[in-house]
């Protein structure tokens, strides 16, 4: 089919020049318009509360790719990389912009994605809901003035219209939602979900497509900078304490989630950070817990008719949020940018019990364990998981990468071995046992750990390896206990840890089948004997 790529431009432009679509409000006039559309509710805090419905989380499985012959063969398709055809797209695209045309109010911000300007992505986000243009401002990186704002060109468009809902067997989705990114077109189309996360992580794929192609790593991570400039990365799944880590009043955070890694250095592809709420406190995350202030969007949090907010309730999903501009936290990088890293930390919270504490990594052992992307799930926190479970995510962020996992892993090696990186593995996770019968490590001595091998304390000193694993463990950390190093002095049945770490070591290789042939010298080189 002969498409007219301009046609679709123009409708765009035409649903921007109308007096009903609002652009660059600022926050106070975003809280008026929510407040009285009845969008969301004001809480004690300062901070709007809103109710995303019965999408709690992303619809993986209704993310799709527009199959268009430019882009078709640098794709990975497959479960998470959905193709849907050119036509079906398109079709549905006309269906969403009619809908939003015959609205009375639209949202529109402009920004960019990437902070180091080289490197940087011009957007504009099109929004039916006024708090979903509040949490796009948060989320990405915000011009200085209105007028800058007005002169940006965009490179790629969100538009996002929830209340538009598919009809799979008419539309070509798999249900209601739909969250469509055409990069001939330079759209991400989403509908059916009022879940504002699907705008920040749909930038973040379309991130991970580009910056490759230029030869700039794209990744999923947190970073932070200590007073000298060394520069750390921490790579974690949910759960493995990346935010938290991160997070650390004696360094200044360059970001929370999403990061580049040009010839530059590090740049935050973000313009806020987007947490966990669930049994937020002061005293364990004081950060995150101030940052919660006026401008800040909290999602599927309990409040009471008072406006008292209670972290600790999951009424409505354990994935309550909290999204605010970067600087609503007083210790960061301005703007979001460092020099190249000194350390790279992999997170992983071993429910097996059998990972160290801390771990040193060679370089072929870094790509393994980037590769493999471990942590593990807990007994009850998803239906039918009785015990623990091993989940795997290619470095440390599947859902949200459209190219080969290779591509990634090759940039990272390269970049390792250019600025000589130390790479630790840390696991946040259980010792002495497994979930149930052992103990977590104490956050206090992870943070001793981390912190010593980030300002370098931990490259020279004295390291033993293990016979399960291969993996070199510190004899001896400051402040540490000696016992706590080594997995298997920490269990009271040695041929118990044993029996255990060879259970997670195979499950490892059967992961690590995935990759084939083309990683067998990495398998052989950097994973488990």
């Amino acid at each position: 089919m002969a498409v007219d790529t301009y046609t679709y431009t123009s409708k765009i432009e035409s649903i921007l020049d109308k007096p009903s679509s609002l652009f660059q409000l600022s926050t106070t006039q975003l809280y008026n318009k929510i407040l009285n559309n009845d969008e969301g509710a004001l809480t004690e805090l300062g901070a709007i509360n809103a109710k995303t419905g019965k999408y709690t989380g992303r619809s993986p499985k209704d993310k799709f790719i527009v199959n268009e012959p430019s882009y078709r063969d640098d794709i990975d398709w497959g479960n998470i990389n959905q193709p849907i055809e050119e036509e079906t797209f398109l079709n549905l695209y006309d269906k969403v912009l009619a809908h939003l045309n015959k609205k009375d109010e639209l949202y529109v911000f402009n920004g960019y994605a990437g902070s180091d300007e080289d490197s940087q992505l011009k957007l504009t986000v099109i929004n039916e809901l006024a708090w979903h243009n509040l949490f796009a401002q948060n989320m990405f990186i915000r011009p200085s003035t209105k007028e800058e704002a007005s002169e940006i060109k965009s490179d790629f468009t969100i538009v996002s219209a929830p209340s538009f809902k598919a009809v799979p067997e008419v539309d070509g989705t798999n249900s209601e939602t739909f969250i469509i990114t055409s990069f001939k077109h330079k759209v991400i189309l989403i509908g059916g979900t009022e879940y504002a996360g699907e705008m920040k992580k749909g930038i973040f794929s379309v991130m991970n497509y580009l910056l490759p192609k230029d030869k700039i790593m794209s990744m999923h991570c947190s970073a932070n900078v200590g007073d000298k400039g060394d520069v750390a990365l921490f790579f974690g799944l949910s759960g493995t304490g990346k935010t938290t880590l991160s997070a650390d009043p004696t360094r200044k955070l360059i970001g929370d989630d999403e990061h580049g890694w040009n010839e530059n250095g590090i740049f935050n592809i973000e313009g806020g950070c987007y947490a966990k709420a669930i049994n937020l406190s002061y005293k364990k995350e004081p950060q995150i817990y101030d940052a919660i202030k006026y401008g800040t969007i909290l999602e599927n949090v309990v409040v009471d008719e008072d406006g008292d907010v209670d972290f600790d309730d999951n009424y409505y999903t354990e994935n309550t949020r909290a999204a605010y501009p970067i600087d609503h936290i007083d210790n960061i990088v301005t703007p979001s940018k460092a020099a190249h890293p000194n350390t790279i930390i992999f997170l992983t919270a071993d429910a097996f019990g059998v990972l160290p504490p801390i771990s040193k990594l060679s370089k072929d052992q870094a790509m393994y364990h980037f590769l493999s992307g471990f942590t593990a799930k807990l007994a009850g926190t998803e239906r039918g998981v009785t015990e623990p479970e091993p989940s795997f995510s290619t470095c440390f962020g599947s859902p949200f990468l459209p190219l080969n996992a290779k591509v990634y892993a090759d940039l990272l090696g390269n970049l390792i071995d250019k600025h000589d990186v130390d790479v630790y593995l840390v696991n946040t996770g259980w010792t002495g046992g497994q979930y149930g019968l052992g103990r977590r490590i104490s956050l206090n001595y992870t943070r001793q750990m981390v912190n010593q091998a980030i300002t370098g304390q931990l490259s020279d000193i004295e390291y033993m390896q293990d016979d399960m694993f291969g993996l070199d463990i510190p004899v001896e950390i400051e402040g540490v206990p000696q016992t706590l190093l080594n997995p298997i002095n920490a269990w009271s049945k040695p041929e118990a840890y044993r029996e255990q770490a060879q259970d997670l070591i195979n499950r490892f290789k059967h992961n690590f089948e995935k990759f084939g042939t083309e990683v067998e010298d990495l398998a052989n080189n950097g994973g488990f004997k």
